[in-house]
């Protein structure tokens, strides 16, 4: 893949001036948009698949391609492996067969997290690779850590793996996990020997700096 992709930019200089008074409303309340009818029928399809009996979940939010589910469905044989993506277009592009434990759903992530709660389904681990970062300031809310269903992520897994090209959006995912309650969540350099996504291997060819983020959650603590 052609290194063409350009670093981003954005008019913030540092961690959002906004984002602890943004993610404190949400912990305090709750998230009650009526869950659109395509989701219910993809969270039907993950009942029908988790039914024939798996290890655990693994849970791939934002899958794009499927690339990076196709890679934990290999590295995770036993368990169910779920990639969710809002994107029918983007959910057929690697157009390959499926091994018997993976699992794509076109539809959004809000819908589906609280729909898994709501009837006790959590997963060994979650991953959120490469997510738009929304990089003006006037998007904090389009970010999934300003947005209100961020409250319910440490929720779903006792471990969720976020990777950026851009290290401001892993630095404010970190604050506003610690601002629910967890420990604050180490940052690292990111450089894969084999890229998992469509997105790391344009980035790596561009010469751009990788991050990824490893949050747990205290929810899970015996």
């Amino acid at each position: 893949m052609s290194g063409n992709s350009r670093a981003v930019t954005s008019n913030q200089k540092g961690v959002h001036e906004r984002l602890e008074e943004v993610v404190l409303r949400h912990r305090s309340s709750s998230y009650l948009k009526p869950v659109r009818e395509h989701n219910l029928k993809a969270f039907e399809r993950l009942q029908a698949f988790l039914d024939k009996g798996w290890q655990g979940l693994i849970l791939d939010s934002c899958c794009g391609t499927g690339q990076s589910t196709l890679r934990l469905a290999a590295q995770f044989p036993g368990h169910a492996v779920v990639g969710i993506d809002q994107s029918e277009a983007r959910l057929g592009r690697e157009g390959l067969t499926p091994p018997s434990n993976l699992c794509l759903l076109r539809g959004n992530c809000e819908d589906l997290w609280r729909l898994c709660l709501q009837h006790g389904i959590r997963a060994d681990r979650h991953y959120l690779l490469y997510p738009n970062p929304y990089p003006k300031s006037v998007h904090l809310k389009r970010r999934w850590h300003g947005h209100p269903v961020f409250p319910l992520l440490p929720q779903l897994a006792p471990v969720t793996e976020l990777r950026s090209n851009w290290r401001l959006y892993l630095e404010e995912f970190a604050w506003a996990w610690k601002w629910l309650g967890h420990s604050f969540p180490a940052i690292g350099e990111w450089r894969p020997q084999t890229p998992w996504t469509r997105f790391e291997s344009k980035y790596l060819a561009s010469g751009q700096t990788l991050f990824r983020l490893q949050a747990y959650s205290s929810d899970f603590e015996s």
